[in-house]
C-alpha cells in the first residue's frame, strides 16, 4: 500500500514537472488597453497577444435616455489560421443582432432566377385573406 502511494505521488510529481507541449504554452499579452465603462455607458478595449491574435471593440448606448436605449458595439479580431492564412473578422452588434463580416465566412448561394421570379410574382399578387381563419 505504501509503495503504491509513493509511486502515485512520484508519478504526479513527474507529470506536473513535465514541460508544456506547444498547445499548452502560456501566450503573453503584448499590449492591452481599456477605457470605461464611462458614465454614458461607452467603453473601448483592445489587445494583442504574443501569437499575433488581435482584438478590439468599442460600444456606446444608442438613443441614450429614451425608451429605445440599447447598447451598440463594433469591433473585430484577427489571427493566423492553422493553414497559415490570415483570418480577419469585423462586426457590429446592435438592435439588428450580431452582424459579422469576413472573407472567410460562408455566403449563401444566389437565388435561382426562376425562384426569384416566382417570389416577385407572389409578392405582387398576394392571396386574398381567408374568412373565418381558425
Amino acid at each position: 500500500m505504501k509503495a503504491s502511494l509513493i509511486s502515485v505521488i512520484l508519478f504526479m510529481a513527474c507529470a506536473s514537472a513535465a514541460p508544456l507541449d506547444a498547445q499548452q504554452q502560456v501566450i503573453p499579452i503584448v499590449s492591452q488597453t481599456q477605457e470605461g465603462p464611462n458614465p454614458d455607458g461607452s467603453y473601448k478595449w483592445a489587445f494583442e497577444s504574443g501569437n499575433g491574435i488581435k482584438a478590439n471593440e468599442e460600444g456606446q448606448v444608442k438613443n441614450l435616455g429614451s425608451e429605445n436605449a440599447a447598447m451598440q458595439a463594433q469591433g473585430g479580431y484577427s489571427y493566423k489560421g492553422d493553414d497559415g492564412v490570415d483570418i480577419a473578422l469585423t462586426y457590429v452588434a446592435d438592435e439588428n443582432g450580431f452582424q459579422p463580416q469576413g472573407a472567410h465566412l460562408p455566403t449563401p448561394p444566389p437565388i435561382p432566377e426562376a425562384i426569384q421570379r416566382a417570389l416577385e410574382w407572389n409578392a405582387a399578387h398576394p392571396e386574398p385573406e381567408e374568412k373565418n381563419k381558425v
